[in-house]
């Protein structure tokens, strides 16, 4: 049984670049990272997957997720800020995600300059963002690219990112899980559990304790969640308004 995504209308390049991100991820699964669905076919308006029955989620397929999504992590990234091979820049949602080809001088200016500025100022434009809101948040670029360590914590080495992994794009099967529709580039390993806690997972804090078993996080990596979430945050005031990008403001101030 397959699965086919379609849509005639999508922006050029689209399910190319859902392939190419999920062959990169899927490079890691041998090495035991974690599971990714397979790419049957793709064109330039569809991608076939297979299609995966899910059950329902375990505290054992939880644990095993969090180790399997830090060995993925582990496989790593030429630079913060790369897209896989074969792309240029790619999508989050519908809306273009821009990537680098020379590496940033450090995470936090790749962050501020791809990730939370760009859609800032688009959230403004659509009205997701207020311009006072877009003020806070263009003040806390300034702080991510002076690459503070107070703020961005010691600098990662660019981690193998999903991009995308909130709770609908992880497929819990009998055989653990599968992750699909990602947002892959080279990031920093904290983004992908920031936006695993965003929109809540089932079984996060054994997720969480499986992926630290396997890969520890940087000290004081929780008091960093909220900064990894302002570019999802800022996704979502773009694309369904502006509670979104209150919470991305908020979020910008207690930082700024």
């Amino acid at each position: 049984m397959v699965f086919t995504k379609q849509d005639p209308n999508a922006p050029a390049g689209f399910y190319p670049v859902e392939a190419a991100g999920l062959r990169w991820l899927g490079e890691a699964t041998p090495s035991g990272g974690t599971p990714v669905a397979d790419v049957l076919e793709v064109t330039d308006s569809s991608i076939v997957l297979p299609r995966y029955p899910t059950v329902s989620p375990t505290p054992e397929a939880a644990r095993e997720f969090g180790r399997r999504l830090a060995l993925t992590h582990g496989a790593g990234a030429p630079h913060h800020g790369c897209a896989p091979p074969g792309v240029a820049d790619g999508f989050i949602a519908t809306l273009p995600l821009h990537h680098l080809t020379q590496p940033p001088p450090h995470w936090g200016d790749f962050y501020a300059r791809c990730r939370v500025e760009p859609f800032a100022r688009a959230a403004e434009a659509s009205g997701g963002l207020s311009g006072s809101g877009l003020n806070l948040v263009l003040k806390l670029c300034d702080r991510l690219r002076e690459g503070d360590p107070a703020l961005i914590g010691p600098e990662a080495k660019p981690a193998r990112l999903h991009g995308d992994l909130w709770s609908g794009n992880i497929l819990w099967t009998s055989a653990g899980t599968v992750v699909i529709d990602p947002a892959a580039h080279g990031g920093h390993p904290e983004t992908d559990l920031a936006m695993l806690t965003l929109f809540g997972l089932p079984h996060l804090e054994i997720v969480i304790d499986g992926y630290q078993e396997t890969a520890p996080s940087a000290d004081g990596w929780r008091d960093r969640v909220s900064l990894h979430q302002v570019h999802p945050l800022l996704v979502h005031a773009v694309l369904f308004g502006a509670s979104y990008g209150e919470q991305a403001a908020r979020v910008a101030r207690s930082y700024v």
